[in-house]
């Protein structure tokens, strides 16, 4: 036979090990499920305590009031909740003075509470049919924000020291679990923002880069048509003029030509986002092949180029923008009486890494960050957009790579860029090689 206090000890082993079971599942339940828990623990809880109604109040003191958000009844027990709602907390004195002290706050046996008016305590309790009942205060940061509640119906019902101390827990489980819900409702609702914000300037730079495609391609033909109509002009009176007095007009020429290298820039810039062509296997040694072929070269450089770089998949004509305008800064920064530049390449397990060389007039550190701008010119030249080196990097990103510079003034230049191949690399057999 088991003594009456062995089989309060098991009781209470039962009653803690109920509680680590309720705190297991809270710590890896998602935020999706929390209600749905809450009210499954009140169930459990309630019914080992043996109260017929188990539920959690809020307290509002910014309007004094407390309000019932869950509730679980015993079999036959009328539900309060709706009934419950932004109750003045002056109707409670006594229990929200223990709760404010950190302190549970119960009734053994309602019948005996002195009838202190419409609105005291047992005229409060009564009508719900309690006999007895327990609250324990819930506190987050030093602040009272509510309690759990135990009520008994059906019978009178005590709480012994332990029990209490069990509840307790209980209720900081409350707490606790109802912060991770705000965190996690405050995480999603900045994700949601963020996500918001990303789409909205999605649409602006797509807006911008449609607009300044637009408005660059619309440029092209007055552009032509100046350019040409000046160039007849000339053309046709130059027997009448001095070169002086032609000279306004070939700046004219000058200033038509500067103007149109800056719109082919700024519709190359817009076009990145915008190809959609299908996506294939491109020889990165033919489009140098086929850069080479359509440049302009002075007979003093020479070019040594790796003949093994890689296939990649991707866009054919980001990968010629790549080298194109890589190929042309090294070329137009030589000023070595013997130019040379050089194009190769190397691995490593997760990137193929390119580099363009010259050993040209070279780049100031202090401008390593500045070039990769928009419009940004290290001089002042009709042969140049300033966009170059933008577009490169706008491709690499677009392929989540990276690029930087290595350069020594007088020395030369190296402009390196590495480019995942998780994303530049695809089956053979999955793709047609161009």
């Amino acid at each position: 036979m088991h003594s009456e206090k062995d089989k309060t000890i098991e009781r209470q082993i039962r009653f803690q090990k109920l509680l680590i079971s309720i705190i297991t599942t809270y710590i890896n339940a998602d935020i999706s499920d929390i209600d749905l828990l809450i009210n499954k623990s009140l169930k459990q809880i309630g019914e080992f305590v043996e109260s017929d109604r188990s539920y959690i109040f809020s307290y509002d003191f910014i309007n004094n009031t407390t309000t019932n958000t869950y509730e679980w009844c015993a079999d036959g027990i009328t539900p309060e909740i709706d009934n419950l709602k932004d109750i003045p907390v002056d109707y409670i004195p006594q229990w929200l003075e223990e709760h404010r002290k950190g302190r549970a706050f119960w009734v053994e046996d309602v019948s005996k509470l002195p009838d202190d008016g419409e609105f005291g305590l047992k005229a409060i309790l009564e009508p719900q049919g309690i006999k007895s009942l327990i609250t324990i205060p819930m506190i987050l940061r030093n602040e009272l924000i509510g309690f759990i509640g135990f009520d008994s119906v059906r019978k009178l019902n005590k709480y012994n020291d332990n029990e209490k101390e069990i509840l307790f827990v209980y209720a900081n489980m409350l707490v606790n679990l109802r912060q991770k819900k705000e965190y996690e409702e405050r995480i999603k609702a900045q994700e949601a923002k963020k996500q918001e914000l990303l789409d909205h300037l999605f649409q602006q730079n797509k807006s911008l880069s449609e607009y300044a495609h637009m408005v660059s391609h619309d440029l092209k033909a007055p552009l032509i048509n100046i350019h040409t109509l000046v160039s007849w002009f000339i053309d046709d009176n130059k027997d009448k003029f001095t070169e002086k007095e032609c000279y306004p007009l070939q700046q004219v020429l000058f200033n038509a030509e500067k103007m149109d290298l800056l719109i082919k820039g700024v519709l190359d810039y817009s076009t990145i986002d915008r190809v959609h062509t299908e996506n294939s296997l491109v020889d990165i040694n033919k489009i140098i092949e086929e850069v080479l072929q359509t440049m302009l070269i002075p007979e003093h450089i020479s070019f040594n180029i790796n003949n093994n770089i890689p296939t990649l998949f991707g866009n054919r004509w980001r990968f010629r923008q790549i080298f194109q305008n890589l190929i042309l800064n090294a070329v137009k920064y030589s000023d070595k009486e013997n130019g040379k530049v050089e194009v190769g390449f190397t691995e490593d397990e997760d990137h193929y890494q390119f580099f363009v060389k010259d050993n040209g007039v070279g780049i100031n550190p202090d401008y390593f960050q500045k070039i990769f701008k928009v419009f940004a010119k290290l001089e002042n030249s009709g042969s140049s957009s300033g966009i170059g080196l933008s577009i490169v990097e706008k491709i690499v990103k677009y392929y989540k790579g990276n690029i930087w510079v290595e350069s020594e003034e007088g020395a030369g230049t190296t402009f390196y860029f590495n480019l995942p191949k998780s994303v530049v690399t695809k089956p053979q057999e999955q793709v047609k090689e161009v």
